[in-house]
C-alpha cells in the first residue's frame, strides 16, 4: 500500500506517510480512499492523540493527484467528482491535531491535506506552488483550503502565477503558511517533537481547541466550497487540452522556475 502508518504508543503520536516517492507521492484513487480510512480509523484509537503527516523520499511532500488517473465526470455542471474532497482529516471528522512535515515540493492537490493540518513545519529546501492555471484548470478547492493559512495577496499570486513561480520555505514562514523552518531533512523530527508535546496534554481539551479553531472560519469556507464545483466546471479546459498543455512543458522546466 502507498500509505504507511507508524504509531508510537509511548508518545501517543502517529506518523502517516504518503509512500510513493518514485511518483513524488502523487495521489492515486486507491491512496485517497486509504487515507480517508486512516483518518476515520484514528477516531477510534484512543492511544493516538496527535498525528504527523509527511511524504516519503524527501523530493516531495505530495504533488496532488496522479495525472495518469482517469476520473470520469458527470455531465451536469452542478456537480463534480473529485476524489480528493475527503483527503484531509477534517473532511473525515477527525479532530485530533495534525501537524504536517513538508520536504521538497508541495503543490496542487497537496493543499487539500495541508489546508486541514493545524500547522506546517518545512525543511529549508521545501517549495510550494499551484500549477492549475498553467494547465488550463481552475484553482478552486486548493485556494479555498489555503485561505485560512495565507494572506489574500500571497495566495492569489501563488494561484495565478502557476508553475512560473515557487514559494520557498522561508517565504512561506514569513507569510504564515509555515510555522517553523528546519534544516533540510529535519521537518519530520521537528513535527514529531511538536506533536508529542501536544499529545501529552489532556486530549479532550486539545480536540476541543482544534474544533474551536476550525469553527472560526468554517461557515465562510463551507460557502466557498459550495461554489467551487461550478467554477471548476465552467473554467476548466477539456481534459485533452489540459493534457496537451501538460505534455508541452519545456525540458527541465520543473527545476527552472523562479523561487522567492
Amino acid at each position: 500500500m502507498s500509505i504507511r502508518v507508524e504509531r508510537d504508543k509511548e508518545t501517543g503520536v502517529a506518523v502517516v506517510t504518503l509512500d510513493r516517492p518514485e511518483k513524488h507521492n502523487a495521489i492515486t484513487l486507491a491512496m485517497a480512499r486509504e487515507l480517508g480510512a486512516v483518518w476515520r480509523g484514528f477516531r477510534y484509537e484512543d492511544e493516538v492523540r496527535a498525528v504527523v503527516v509527511t511524504g516519503a523520499g524527501g523530493r516531495a511532500f505530495c504533488t496532488g493527484i496522479d495525472r495518469s488517473v482517469d476520473v470520469p465526470q458527470p455531465s451536469s455542471p452542478y456537480t463534480i467528482d473529485d476524489p480528493l474532497l475527503a483527503l484531509g482529516p477534517k473532511a473525515n471528522d477527525l479532530w485530533k491535531p495534525v501537524v504536517a512535515a513538508v520536504e521538497g515540493m508541495a503543490c496542487g492537490g497537496a493543499f487539500y491535506l495541508l489546508g486541514e493540518a493545524e500547522f506546517l513545519i518545512a525543511g529549508e529546501s521545501a517549495t510550494f506552488f499551484d500549477p492549475h492555471t498553467t494547465y488550463g484548470m481552475v484553482s478552486a478547492f486548493e485556494t479555498i483550503h489555503l485561505a485560512r493559512k495565507m494572506p489574500y495577496g500571497e495566495l492569489a499570486r501563488m494561484a495565478l502565477m502557476g508553475t512560473a513561480e515557487r514559494i520557498s520555505a522561508r517565504r512561506a514562514y514569513e507569510t504564515g503558511l509555515v510555522s517553523e523552518v528546519t534544516e533540510p531533512g529535519g521537518a519530520l523530527e521537528a513535527a514529531r517533537e511538536a506533536a508529542a508535546v501536544i499529545a501529552s496534554y489532556p486530549t479532550e481539551a486539545v480536540q476541543g481547541t482544534v474544533r474551536a479553531l476550525w469553527s472560526a472560519g468554517e461557515a465562510a469556507r463551507a460557502q466557498a466550497l459550495a461554489h467551487a464545483p461550478h467554477l471548476v466546471a465552467l473554467g476548466n479546459l477539456p481534459p485533452e487540452r489540459q493534457a496537451e498543455l501538460f505534455t508541452r512543458r519545456r525540458p527541465g522546466a520543473s527545476d527552472g522556475h523562479r523561487l522567492r
